[in-house]
C-alpha cells in the first residue's frame, strides 16, 4: 500500500513541476523583457496571484537568475524607493549566451595576428548582415520613425535582444504630445563581447540610426553595467540621420528611473 501511495505521489507531483519550471520561465521571460518591473506588474501580465509571484521570484532569486533594483518612484519626493526586477548575469546565461568562450577566444585571435582593425572590421560585417536583413522589413513600415520603430523591435526581438519601447511624452490631458520613445533592449547575446569590444555597441547604435533614417542617444549599455540597453528615438525627423552620440556610461540610475513611466508601483 505504501508503495503504491508513493508512485501516485510521484506521479502527481511530475507534471506539477513541470508546470512550476515552465511557470518560473514565463516570470523570468517577463523580467528579461520588461525589467525593471514591479511583482504587481508581473502578476498582471502573467495573470498569476501575488503569492505565485512572489514564490517565483524568490526562487528565481535564490538562483541568482534575477536581482533587486531600487528605483524612485514616478510620484517623486519623500518616500522609500520602489523594488523593481531585473535579470542577473547569470539569467541571461540561462536565457543563452551560445558559444561566447569560443567567440571571444577567436576575437581575441583576430586582435592578435591581425589588429585592432581587423577586429573592428569583423565586427562591422556583422552589423552590415543585421542591416542586410532588417532594412527590406524597415523601410516596408513607410518614412515615419513612429512607423519603422516596431518594426525594428519585433526583429530585435526576433533576434534575441528582447526589445521593447516607452514612449516619452509632454504636457498632460488633451494636450499630452508623444515626442520621443525609448528602444529598450533586456538581453544582449553578445553582452560579454561588448565589454571588452565597446564597437560592439558603436557599431550597433549607428545601425539604429541608419535603419531609423534618425539621429539616436544611447543612453546606457548592459556591457558598461546597466539592466537595459536603452537607446533615446526621438519621433519627428528634422532633417538627415546625423552620427549617433555615443554611449553615456554614467546613465544606469537615469535609465532604471526613465523606463519607470509607464509601469506601476
Amino acid at each position: 500500500m505504501t508503495q503504491t501511495t508513493d508512485a501516485r505521489s510521484r506521479s502527481r507531483s511530475g507534471p506539477r513541476a513541470e508546470q512550476e519550471e515552465n511557470t518560473r520561465s514565463r516570470v523570468l521571460g517577463a523580467v528579461l523583457e520588461h525589467g525593471p518591473v514591479s511583482a504587481a506588474d508581473l502578476g498582471e501580465m502573467l495573470e498569476l496571484t501575488p503569492a505565485a509571484v512572489r514564490r517565483h521570484l524568490d526562487a528565481l532569486e535564490q538562483q541568482h537568475f534575477i536581482e533587486v533594483t531600487m528605483v524612485r518612484r514616478r510620484s517623486g519626493g519623500a518616500g522609500r524607493p520602489a523594488r523593481r526586477y531585473v535579470v542577473a548575469p547569470e539569467g541571461h546565461a540561462k536565457l543563452g549566451d551560445d558559444y561566447l568562450e569560443i567567440a571571444t577566444d577567436a576575437l581575441e585571435s583576430i586582435r592578435r595576428i591581425a589588429g585592432p582593425d581587423a577586429v573592428h572590421s569583423f565586427i562591422q560585417e556583422r552589423v552590415d548582415r543585421l542591416e542586410a536583413s532588417y532594412r527590406p522589413e524597415v523601410e516596408a513600415a513607410g518614412d515615419d520613425v513612429a512607423d519603422r520603430l516596431p518594426v525594428l523591435v519585433r526583429l530585435l526581438s526576433r533576434d534575441g535582444f528582447a526589445a521593447s519601447t516607452n514612449e516619452v511624452a509632454v504636457g498632460r490631458g488633451e494636450s499630452r504630445t508623444i515626442v520621443s520613445a525609448q528602444l529598450c533592449q533586456g538581453h544582449c547575446p553578445v553582452r560579454e563581447l561588448a565589454a571588452r569590444y565597446p564597437q560592439f555597441c558603436e557599431l550597433e547604435t549607428e545601425l539604429i540610426a541608419r535603419l531609423l533614417g534618425t539621429d539616436v542617444r544611447r543612453l546606457s549599455t548592459q556591457a558598461a553595467g546597466a539592466h537595459v540597453c536603452t537607446t533615446h528615438v526621438p519621433l519627428t525627423r528634422p532633417g538627415p540621420a546625423a552620427a549617433p552620440t555615443s554611449v553615456d556610461r554614467t546613465a544606469d540610475h537615469a535609465t532604471d528611473q526613465t523606463t519607470e513611466e509607464g509601469r506601476h508601483d
